[in-house]
């Protein structure tokens, strides 16, 4: 490694430098910083259990709708898989 190329001093005293200006400048003390970010951290997951449930009704929209894509797909997928079925004289197989 040549004399100009950084290295992981240079990495871990910037870590360092980062900590204690964190604790130097640090607008509140621990427990209250811990508590905000617990607040923050609560709104997020509701967030994203609603974004989730969302989602969860946007897909069973589109499974249920008679003529989506979703549900093209699949009769396509099933109706090959019963002619492959036929052709190796399996008829009797459930889908699969």
């Amino acid at each position: 490694m040549s004399e100009r190329e950084p290295g992981i001093g240079a990495f871990v005293l910037g870590i360092g430098v980062g900590v204690v200006l964190g604790i130097l400048f640090a607008p509140a003390g621990g427990d209250a910083v811990r508590a905000k970010l617990a607040r923050r951290l609560h709104g997020l997951r509701d967030l994203a259990a609603e974004k989730a449930g969302d989602l969860g009704a946007l897909v069973v929209d589109v499974v249920s709708a008679d003529d989506g894509p979703v549900h093209r797909a699949a009769r396509s997928r099933g109706s090959r898989n019963a002619r492959s079925r036929r052709r190796a004289g399996r008829e009797d197989e459930p889908a699969g």
